[in-house]
C-alpha cells in the first residue's frame, strides 16, 4: 500500500468548464485522467469522441488513462496514440483476438489496458495477463456514471491478485466504477492498485479535498 493511483473519470466533469475541471485535476494529488470514450453501441450511451479528448490532452499535465469501451477497438488505437494516450484500455469481450490487440497497443508506445464487465471471469486473462499492464475491473454495469457499487469486486479483486502474483507479472489493478471513500480502504485492501473515481470527486463540494483524501485512505 502507499501508491495507490488516483484516476479521476472525467465523465463526471462539468462539459461547460471541462478545461477547468482537467486543470483541477492536473493541480490536486491524482495521478492520472480517466477518459471514458463511449460509442452507443458496446455500451448504451455515446460519451465523447476525439475532438473532446483532443481538447483535454492539450490541457492535461497528468497522463491520460483512455478507457474504449467500443466495439472494434482496433480501428483506433493510432488515433488515440496519436491523441497523447498514456494508457489504452481495450473491452475483453469487445476483442476477438485480444493477445494481438495488446501487441498494436503496445506498438504505438502505449501501456496496454484491459477491462472486464462486472459477469467477466478474471481467469479469462490468466494466459495473457503478462500482456497486460493494467486490468480495469468494472464494478458497475459500464454505460453511465454514478451506479452503486458491486459488492462481488473485492472477490474479483483476490482472484485477480492471485494469477498476477502466480504468473509472476507486473500488472496493475484498476476498479472503476461507485468508487468513494466507503470502499477504498478495502479495495485496496483487496490489491487494488489504481482507484477511478467519477461521481465522487467532482459532485463533492472540494474536488480537490476529495482528491487528497482518498489518497490519504488507501496511503
Amino acid at each position: 500500500m502507499g501508491t495507490v493511483k488516483i484516476a479521476p473519470s472525467l465523465l463526471a466533469a462539468d462539459f461547460g468548464n471541462l478545461q477547468r475541471d482537467v486543470e483541477m485535476v492536473n493541480q490536486s494529488t491524482a495521478d492520472w485522467h480517466h477518459i471514458d470514450v463511449m460509442d452507443g453501441v458496446f455500451v448504451p450511451n455515446i460519451s465523447y469522441g476525439m475532438p473532446v479528448v483532443k481538447a483535454i490532452s492539450e490541457h492535461a499535465t497528468k497522463p491520460l488513462d483512455v478507457h474504449l469501451m467500443i466495439v472494434d477497438p482496433d480501428r483506433y488505437i493510432k488515433t488515440f496514440a496519436d491523441l497523447g494516450a498514456k494508457v489504452l484500455t481495450v473491452h475483453y469481450e469487445a476483442c476477438t483476438h485480444l493477445h494481438r490487440t495488446l501487441q498494436a497497443i503496445r506498438n504505438e508506445g502505449m501501456l496496454t489496458g484491459v477491462a472486464l464487465n462486472p459477469h467477466t471471469s478474471v481467469q479469462l486473462l490468466e494466459d495473457c495477463i503478462q500482456d497486460i499492464d493494467v486490468v480495469c475491473l468494472m464494478s458497475v454495469n459500464p454505460g453511465f456514471g454514478g451506479q452503486s457499487f458491486i459488492e462481488n469486486t473485492y472477490n474479483k479483486v483476490r482472484d485477480l491478485k492471485a494469477i498476477i502474483t502466480k504468473k509472476e507479472a507486473t500488472t496493475l489493478i484498476e476498479i472503476d466504477g461507485g468508487v468513494s471513500s466507503k470502499n477504498a480502504k478495502r479495495l485496496v485492501e483487496a490489491g487494488a492498485d489504481v482507484l477511478v473515481a467519477g461521481s465522487f470527486v467532482f459532485k463533492s463540494d472540494n474536488p480537490t479535498q476529495t482528491i487528497k483524501e482518498l489518497k490519504a485512505i488507501t496511503a
